[in-house]
């Protein structure tokens, strides 16, 4: 268990330390297409596992299907509905949504996998919910893309901002689950799940392709500049790499509600940075952290 509580921390603070370099990196990008760019990106360098594992056919039919299926909805349509809804509601308010995961998918893995938590450990999945909607709840600080006069106010964007929160809340918990399912069925190294996810997100957002090969079709701004690609670099291999193997390492030895509670501890691994982005977290924001940490006791008890 210890081994999965680490790999879940570890993940959540990669995931944190990427997201403020993604923050670096401006981009013309609709949600879709970044989404699509990282992830080949990151297949790209997992290619010789993945490669070694189609070799050796190791992998049943079943586990196989369940973690493609898993990449499809987790990583494709999960994290292009966050980011779309990113757009439109602001980080404050996703991550009020977001919040939810952990006793979302605590409440699934019941019922689908039977996997029951003990009390302190559903104590544990509340008090970091809570925790991430207080933290949710500060204000932050103003995204430096924020295009000019973008009013996220409107009763239409709101309204979608909101479906596409809680799409990517439910395909999040449920490409959660099904990774589970799949490391459940059949013992798989984390580096060949996520190999084997990540190629499931690809093939799904596939069609974006010639958007990404033809600029003109996508480009709304100037080129990047080619001192950016070492940021791309950067985030893609501590979030998307690195994170989403330690990611498939928690939920191998952890229960899914408690791998995803540990794994939402991301905002809260940003408290204490949020002063390097000038971002005040207030009593609020430290209150956060304390309740956080006091879950994360519970449900390593």
């Amino acid at each position: 268990m210890t081994t999965g509580v680490v790999a879940a921390l570890l993940a959540a603070l990669g995931w944190t330390l990427a997201s403020g370099l993604w923050r670096r990196v401006p981009t013309s990008l609709g949600a879709a297409q970044l989404n699509l760019l990282k992830n080949l990106l990151a297949l790209s360098l997992q290619l010789p596992l993945l490669v070694l594992l189609l070799e050796r056919a190791a992998m049943a039919p079943l586990p196989l299907s369940l973690l493609l299926a898993s990449g499809a909805l987790g990583i494709a349509a999960g994290d292009s509905f966050y980011f779309a809804a990113l757009r439109r509601l602001g980080t404050r308010r996703t991550l009020t949504f977001e919040a939810g995961g952990p006793a979302v998918t605590g409440a699934a893995g019941l019922v689908l996998l039977a996997e029951v938590p003990r009390a302190h450990q559903w104590a544990g999945i509340l008090l970091v919910s809570l925790a991430l909607v207080l933290v949710a709840r500060q204000q932050p600080p103003q995204p430096r893309d924020a295009p000019a006069g973008a009013d996220r106010g409107q009763p239409g964007l709101q309204q979608l901002g909101v479906l596409l929160a809680l799409l990517a809340l439910v395909c999040g918990s449920g490409g959660a689950l099904l990774a589970r399912a799949a490391l459940r069925l059949q013992p798989i190294s984390p580096l060949e799940a996520s190999s084997v996810r990540l190629l499931g997100a690809c093939v799904a957002l596939l069609p974006l392709l010639p958007a990404l090969l033809v600029p003109g079709r996508w480009r709304t701004g100037p080129a990047p500049a080619a001192r950016r690609w070492p940021l791309v670099l950067a985030a893609t291999l501590l979030g998307t790499t690195a994170g989403i193997a330690l990611q498939q390492l928690a939920l191998q030895r952890l229960p899914a509600g408690l791998a995803v509670a540990l794994l939402a501890t991301a905002p809260l691994m940003a408290v204490p940075l949020a002063p390097l982005e000038g971002d005040r977290p207030g009593p609020a924001g430290w209150l956060a952290a304390a309740l956080g940490v006091l879950g994360v006791g519970l449900l390593v008890r």
